[in-house]
């Protein structure tokens, strides 16, 4: 078992960067087939954490159309969710009559999804959709979250890597590591 030190913590080896790949290449395909009648479909990456994800996800659609945009929320400070989401960089782009797909590294407890969604519908969305890389089924704490597109469901526990951070360290990581103290 590989274990890394990232800021004060310990990671072990917990997806490697094919088994990521896969699935997204397979979450790719599967919004590439849903959406390809939508005109202009507008994914909304929300930073930092997601960067990655949305690059390679991004890259691999075969909407000829389609375009991105950025919006940084956070709600994690260390290894803890703070349960309060803060909107830090805004959506510049019009969604009105839209359709959107939503771009999230990671859902846990499902505030940020479900802040974004409402925020979303209210500057005129015409449809929401969201595409997460990971999903943590036991964290969630948002009732009848509807999470379209999981490329990964994981346990409960704190990771780095691949767009995730510990503390802004670690994004960089090919692979994603778990806690391991």
């Amino acid at each position: 078992m590989e274990i890394i030190k990232v800021s004060d913590r310990t990671f072990r080896s917990y997806l490697g960067r094919d088994r990521i790949q896969e699935e997204v290449a397979r979450v790719a395909r599967e919004i590439s087939k849903d959406m390809a009648d939508v005109e202009r479909p507008l994914f909304v990456c929300v930073l930092n954490g997601a960067f990655v994800f949305a690059s390679d996800l991004f890259r691999q659609l075969t909407l000829p159309d389609a375009e991105i945009t950025f919006i940084r929320m956070k709600s994690y400070e260390g290894t803890r969710t703070t349960g309060k989401v803060k909107a830090i960089v805004g959506l510049i782009e019009s969604v009105v009559d839209r359709d959107v797909v939503i771009v999230e590294d990671i859902v846990d407890s499902g505030y940020t999804i479900k802040r974004l969604i409402s925020q979303l519908g209210d500057l005129g969305a015409r449809s929401i959709k969201v595409c997460c890389l990971l999903k943590k089924p036991k964290a969630i704490k948002v009732p009848d979250l509807q999470l379209d597109y999981v490329a990964l469901e994981i346990p409960n526990d704190f990771i780095v890597g691949y767009g995730l951070d510990y503390n802004e360290q670690g994004r960089n990581l090919p692979d994603i590591w778990v806690v391991n103290d």
